[in-house]
């Protein structure tokens, strides 16, 4: 007998018993809850011949790009394989092998064509808005969820993750009035929900609300930040307003405690511990041996990377820490990946490459050649993934760049330009800072 999701949508090889964990697991992955693998598990230990079971569980440790996450999952792909399946489940197979090979945007086209067939298909759907972000392509964030939101209502399982992927979708693309809506909308439903509550902090952050970001983000804190696997995530985005007030303290704080006091080698966790103590090097902050603890923890995970956002992040920490063998390693494998078949070549020819060379620069004191790198790569820095307030540090190490190597000119320029796309708080303070050093 076939049985069908709660979407109404044909599954192969489910027991009801299995089909039930696979709903539990989406439902987990739809707000970030811990820990939808181990549903997974369960469901496919009852029906070893669950494509859809296999596929999520694919996704699910695909999407972290930590360097285990092929190796770990082509058992997945393999069993699926094996097991058939119908049209949808074998669009699926495909994508899973092309997110393995690292063919990201093969894998977010052929996500994109399941979900035009099938629009109620959240697996789809999920994992294309992941790899969209993963690919730094902000319309297709928002336009993916606008395609199928006709088809979706507050009576299908999973509305909430919808009008949250949406929220980010439409923050990503500068719509920031209607994310935050839709934001909170999704909240309304399920307050559990990260991804929700990262896209309105998202919105928050872009458009200088730090005082009201802070008392957003304290204001329901066991919502978000327990038993959540965007925990860290969000307490970044914390750290950031508390930064822009000119909080450094309650910063260190935060950074110390739930962002990087439990050691996490999870890649997204070090990108956020290594993004957070780079922008206190760009204020002059002394964050005393916290650059070691990011760097050694990192290590052991950069020889397999194929992710470029991610190697810009773990340059700074080898930098910074002053592991010099780790940042030859991390330029010999750079130097491997654009000779690879997968698309972390493209990552690294757009910009990938310049921006990690860069932060070594900035260590090194070689202000003239951080300008040099990052001024030609600036605009598309898109190309290798993050979103806008991730991608922010470029911006702002130009910027650190232009003051230190005494290029009054164009530190006067890049100061009014961001002066000018974020009229508040820091920006002005910045502008004021520059004006007052030139």
């Amino acid at each position: 007998m076939t049985l069908k999701d709660h979407r109404g949508l044909a599954v192969t090889g489910a027991s009801p018993f299995a089909l039930e964990r696979f709903e539990s697991a989406l439902a987990l992955f739809n707000r970030f809850g811990v820990d939808p693998v181990a549903e997974l598990d369960a469901a496919l230990a009852d029906s070893p011949g669950f494509v859809m079971a296999h596929a999520l569980r694919a996704y699910l440790h695909l999407m972290g790009t930590d360097p285990i996450g092929p190796s770990a999952v082509r058992h997945n792909l393999e069993a699926a394989r094996a097991a058939g399946g119908n049209a949808r489940e074998a669009a699926h197979i495909l994508a899973m092998e092309a997110m393995i090979d690292g063919r990201w945007r093969n894998a977010a086209r052929i996500l994109e064509d399941v979900a035009i067939t099938w629009p109620l298909d959240m697996v789809a759907i999920r994992a294309g808005h992941f790899v969209d972000y993963l690919l730094g392509d902000s319309r297709m964030l928002r336009d993916r969820i606008g395609r199928a939101l006709p088809v979706w209502s507050h009576a299908v399982p999973g509305w909430h993750a919808m009008l949250a992927m949406h929220a980010f979708g439409l923050e990503e693309t500068g719509d920031y009035a209607r994310a935050e809506t839709q934001g909170r909308k999704a909240l309304a439903l399920e307050p559990r929900d990260g991804w929700a509550r990262h896209a309105v902090a998202h919105v928050m952050e872009m458009q200088g609300r730090s005082e009201e970001g802070v008392a957003f983000m304290t204001g329901d804190l066991a919502a978000w930040s327990e038993n959540n696997m965007l925990a860290v995530h969000n307490w970044w985005h914390l750290a950031l307003y508390h930064l822009e007030l000119g909080d450094v303290a309650e910063a260190l704080r935060l950074f110390d405690g739930p962002i990087y006091g439990v050691r996490s080698p999870l890649a997204f966790d070090m990108v956020d511990a290594a993004a957070l103590l780079w922008r206190l090097k760009l204020l002059g902050v002394d964050v005393g041996d916290r650059w070691s603890a990011v760097a050694e923890t990192w290590a052991p995970c950069q020889p397999d990377n194929a992710y470029a956002f991610n190697d810009m992040h773990a340059m700074m920490a080898f930098a910074s820490a002053g592991r010099k063998d780790d940042v030859r390693l991390v330029r010999s494998v750079q130097s491997s990946a654009r000779d690879s078949l997968g698309d972390n070549r493209e990552f690294l020819t757009q910009g990938g490459q310049a921006a990690t060379e860069a932060m070594a620069a900035f260590v090194d004191g070689d202000y003239r050649r951080v300008i040099t790198l990052l001024r030609p790569m600036r605009h598309h820095a898109y190309r290798f993934g993050g979103s806008h307030a991730q991608r922010d540090v470029i911006d702002l190490t130009l910027l650190e760049a232009a003051l230190r190597a005494g290029d009054r000119d164009l530190a006067l320029a890049l100061s009014a330009e961001r002066a000018d796309a974020k009229p508040h708080g820091s920006a002005l303070l910045l502008a004021d800072r520059v004006r007052r050093a030139a």
